[in-house]
C-alpha cells in the first residue's frame, strides 16, 4: 500500500545525467559562542567617560531652549536618541543600553529622582548628568548591562 512514486520526466531526468555536478551551497560562517561572563577590560562601561558624554550631548542640545510643553516629548525622544548612538559609537559591545531622559519647567522647587535595579555590580554600571537653564532642567541616565 506504498504511495505511487512521481516519474520524472525523459527531458528532465536526460539533463539532470548529462549537466556537471552543481556547486555546493555557500557555508555560513561558523559562529563559536565565546562564554564571556565578564567584560574585557578595554570594553568596560565607563561611567567618567558616559558621563562626559552625556553632558557633552545636553549642553549642546540644550543650552538655548525654552520650556515648551508641547515640545518635551520630542525633545526627550531626541536626547535619547544621540545620548543612545553615542554609546553604540563607543564601542561597548555585549553591552544592553537603557536611556532615561526626563525634562521638566524650571520653577525654582526640588524635584527626586530614584532608580533601582538587579544587576551584577562587577560588569553592570551607570552614568548620569543633569542639566539646568532659566527655563528648564533635565535628567539624562544610561545604564549599561553586560549581556552575558
Amino acid at each position: 500500500m506504498g504511495e505511487p512514486e512521481a516519474e520524472m520526466p525523459p527531458s528532465a531526468s536526460a539533463s539532470a545525467s548529462t549537466s556537471a555536478q552543481a556547486p555546493a551551497p555557500p557555508q555560513a560562517p561558523v559562529v563559536e559562542n565565546t562564554y564571556c561572563i565578564r567584560p574585557n577590560y578595554q570594553h568596560k562601561f565607563r561611567p567618567s567617560t558616559v558621563k562626559e558624554m552625556i553632558h557633552a550631548i545636553l549642553k549642546a542640545e540644550l543650552a538655548n531652549k525654552m520650556y515648551n510643553p508641547d515640545d518635551v516629548p520630542q525633545m526627550t525622544k531626541s536626547l535619547s536618541e544621540s545620548i543612545k548612538n553615542k554609546l553604540k559609537d563607543m564601542g561597548y559591545d555585549r553591552y544592553k543600553m537603557v536611556v532615561q531622559v526626563v525634562i521638566g519647567e524650571q520653577r525654582g522647587e526640588g524635584v527626586k529622582m530614584a532608580a533601582r535595579c538587579f544587576w551584577d555590580a562587577d560588569t553592570d554600571s551607570y552614568a548620569q548628568d543633569v542639566f539646568m537653564n532659566d527655563s528648564l532642567f533635565c535628567v539624562a541616565a544610561a545604564f549599561g548591562c553586560f549581556f552575558y
